[in-house]
């Protein structure tokens, strides 16, 4: 991920689901995500991005990682650290955190993305982080990503009640060289082969007065809709009668890769 000058972005776009079987439930929902130069934002800050205090639309460091707060380095130091506990040597450029902002004080983040990039620009590394609404939270570390190449991962945390814990993910990263378009991709198999496909696009643009009012206008509520989407959508399968699965022990270690 290039820019001629890293500075925060916001991405309007749209997050998409489709479930295959045994019933077929889909929704395709327009949305927005920050898209943050985190390492320039550390050493320069951001005057539009209202960081770790109440505003309309906001970013807070405890919302990601362990919860540390800006006195212990924020989300960033989080990142560091699990980085170079995890042997990731090499990712010394600017790490993007792909995620929702607080929206009226408000966010829930079902899937953020850190985008971990060498001094020479490439992809060293990608961290998926999952939060469930059980306020649980788990990391996928990818290491030595290539955008446009699937990656995998097997899956060990709970995310919904109408898919075990079993089988594994596929991911696919695309972002456009000059950082207009973006987007993440996400399919999950079972033991018996496909059952789910996702992804989050957008189109970036520099995250300014202007473009925080549009978001602000299209989508006044728009955190508080992701989680009464999600309940909505869970009736809808319920209705079906889709089996449900039990929540299990949450994996013993925060991070799989």
């Amino acid at each position: 991920m290039t820019a001629t000058a890293h500075q925060a972005m916001l991405g309007f776009g749209s997050v998409r689901h489709v479930r295959l079987r045994p019933v077929r439930n889909a929704f395709d929902y327009g949305t927005y995500f920050l898209m943050l130069p985190m390492r320039t934002l550390q050493r320069n800050g951001n005057g539009t991005l209202a960081r770790n205090r109440l505003a309309a639309l906001s970013f807070f460091d405890k919302d990601h990682g362990d919860g540390r707060g800006p006195e212990q380095g924020g989300a960033l130091a989080w990142l560091e650290a699990l980085l170079h506990r995890e042997g990731i040597d090499g990712a010394d450029g600017e790490i993007w955190l792909h995620c929702y902002p607080r929206v009226l004080g408000f966010t829930f983040k079902p899937v953020s993305f850190w985008y971990c990039h060498a001094t020479d620009g490439s992809l060293r590394a990608i961290v998926v982080e999952v939060n469930n609404t059980f306020g649980e939270r788990h990391c996928y570390l990818l290491d030595r990503p290539r955008y446009g190449t699937e990656l995998q991962a097997a899956k060990v945390f709970h995310v919904s009640p109408f898919c075990p814990v079993e089988g594994g993910y596929r991911f696919r990263f695309m972002v456009t060289p000059d950082l207009t378009r973006t987007v993440a991709r996400i399919d999950y198999d079972d033991a018996a082969g496909p059952l789910i496909q996702t992804s989050v696009s957008g189109t970036l643009e520099p995250l300014n007065a202007a473009s925080v009012r549009r978001a602000l206008w299209r989508y006044p509520a728009m955190t508080l809709g992701v989680v009464a989407r999600i309940h909505w959508q869970a009736l809808k399968l319920l209705v079906k009668k889709t089996p449900f699965f039990g929540k299990p022990t949450p994996p013993t270690t925060f991070t799989t890769r």
